[in-house]
This record gives C-alpha cells, structure tokens and sequence, in this order.
C-alpha cells in the first residue's frame, strides 16, 4: 500500500473535509496574488496596505457562518430579501457576490445577472424584466447589476435618451417604495475604486488569459468615458439616495476590506436570529439478503489521470 493509501482516522478525516471546504477561497486568493504578481512589472500598482491574510480569512469565515444564519432567518420567516450591487467595471462586485453566495442555499439565495435586453424587453415597461427576477417569500435575491443600468451605461453609452433617463429619475423611487411596502428588505452598495485602480485591474485582465472573457468591448469604452460615468453616478446617487431605500458605498480600492466592509454592513442592517435546528440523526441502513451491486463496466470509468 503506498503512503497516500494509508486510511485515515476519522478525526483526520474531518480535518481534511474542512480543509477542503476552504480550497475554493484559497485558490481564489492565489489567483489574485499571482495576477497582481504578473503585472507589477508591466504597470504601476497603486500603493495600498493590505489586510493581514490570516485576519481576511478568520474574518470571512466568520461572516459567512453568520449568512448562513441570515439565510435560515430569512427562510424561516419567509422575508424577501435584495441587494443591489453597483459600480464601475471591475470594481469588486462579482467578487463580492460570490463570497456571499459561496456557502449559501442556492434554493434560497441566488444571483439575477441579466444580460442585454432583447427586443421584446425593449418594448416592455423598464422595471417588468427586472420585476420577474424579484425574491418570493424566504428568498434572497442579489442583483449583479441592476435598473441602475438605466441612470449608468445606458445612459452613458446613449442606449436611452435623456427624457427616458429622468422618467427613470422619477420613477425608480416609487418603484422601490412600492418593494418596501411590499415587505420587501432592499439594500443598495455602490462599489467606489480610484480611476488608477481600474486601470490597474483592466491591465491585470489584459495580461491573462484566464480573465480575458471579463473585458468587453464595452469595459474598454468605459474606461475611455471614466468621467461621463463619474458623472452619471453623480446623478444617479443624489437622484435616488431616499431615506426609504439609502445608496451605502464601499470603498472598493482594497477587494479585502470592501468584501469584509459590505458582508458585515449587510449582516449588521438585516436583522436576523439563531433559528434551533433539530438534530438530525442518520437512520440504519436498510440491508436485504438478495442485494448485490451491479459491477459497473471498466469502458465507462473516467480515466484515473490524478
């Protein structure tokens, strides 16, 4: 038997499991490391403090275990719950997402991206294709991207006219009131970075082959219009930053901090408490004296390349 045969105890065993359970943020943080790596020859890299690694994950683990609370809060109470996450291209936002939604029920917290609108879209009230991705009861919906798109590239990119836009201006509060009213929780994050961050980042997609898909043609024309999107946003948060449903920004220049700034910022403005599980506990497994298992054909294995 070779030495990675030895079986485990089971104490081992768990130990692994739980390690295993940490490899997808692990590699997440690699990658990251070895992209900033990559480009600190090939562009300035803007000056940042970074957060000690072993606090960022101590710290991450402990607000995901905290969602996980929120999650069984919101599907024990059947609430309905948004967040909207918005910013410029690159500025941490799927980043975000996804360590949110990285150990959460995908039954009860999932992610509306929509694309582009096709034309019938086009043809329909603005809200309506948005409206069809709303939570029901016990769900948590987190739009990656939002009807923000009206007020910021579409506006930027001229994809609206002007009067379309201050439709929206005037319409956008009335609809998140009438979310609220509703019962639903709405929560909304604009992701700020620095016009040097983006660059950097844009540069860091440019270089690798693995993020090349992230830059479209779009992103690059954004990065020419940095101060037409700059003021669009302008606009967008003084237009529909109201009491009832509050713009938060995050200060995004550090992913670190922004991810750990808005998961906490979340947790700490939807309140939720300890929902008592019953244990659960594994039956016997039933055994039949004429059971015997198929051998299954040696053609259909997947080669053991690893």
């Amino acid at each position: 038997m070779a030495a990675d045969d030895v079986p485990l105890s089971n104490m081992e065993r768990i130990r692994q499991e739980i390690a295993d359970s940490f490899d997808e943020e692990l590699e997440l943080e690699i990658d990251e490391a070895r992209l900033e790596e990559m480009l600190r020859d090939l562009t300035d890299h803007p000056v940042r403090e970074q957060l000690e690694r072993r606090f960022y994950f101590r710290e991450l683990f402990r607000l995901q275990h905290e969602l996980v609370r929120l999650q069984d809060w919101v599907r024990h109470k059947g609430l309905k719950v948004v967040v909207i996450f918005e910013g410029r291209d690159s500025a941490g936002k799927g980043g975000v997402i996804k360590r949110i939604t990285q150990r959460l029920n995908p039954r009860v917290c999932r992610v509306a991206a929509l694309p582009a609108p096709n034309e019938r879209e086009r043809t329909q009230w603005y809200f309506q294709r948005y409206a069809a991705h709303l939570p029901a009861a016990g769900e948590i919906v987190l739009f990656d991207r939002s009807w923000y798109n009206r007020a910021g590239v579409e506006r930027v990119m001229g994809f609206c006219s002007e009067a379309e836009v201050e439709e929206f201006f005037q319409t956008v509060p009335q609809f998140e009131r009438m979310l609220l009213r509703s019962g639903t929780i709405l929560a909304k994050y604009w992701f700020s970075i620095t016009d040097a961050e983006q660059q950097f980042r844009f540069n860091m997609r440019i270089h690798d082959p693995l993020k090349q898909w992230k830059l479209s043609p779009m992103d690059v024309e954004s990065r020419r219009r940095w101060e037409d999107y700059t003021h669009a946003k302008e606009a967008m948060l003084e237009r529909t930053h109201i009491p009832e449903a509050p713009w938060w920004v995050v200060e995004a220049v550090d992913k670190k901090k922004a991810r750990l700034n808005c998961i906490a910022h979340l947790l700490a403005r939807t309140p939720y408490d300890e929902i008592a599980h019953p244990p659960v506990i594994l039956p016997p497994r039933v055994r039949h004296a004429d059971y015997s298992r198929t051998p299954i054909p040696a053609q259909l294995y997947v080669p053991s390349r690893y």
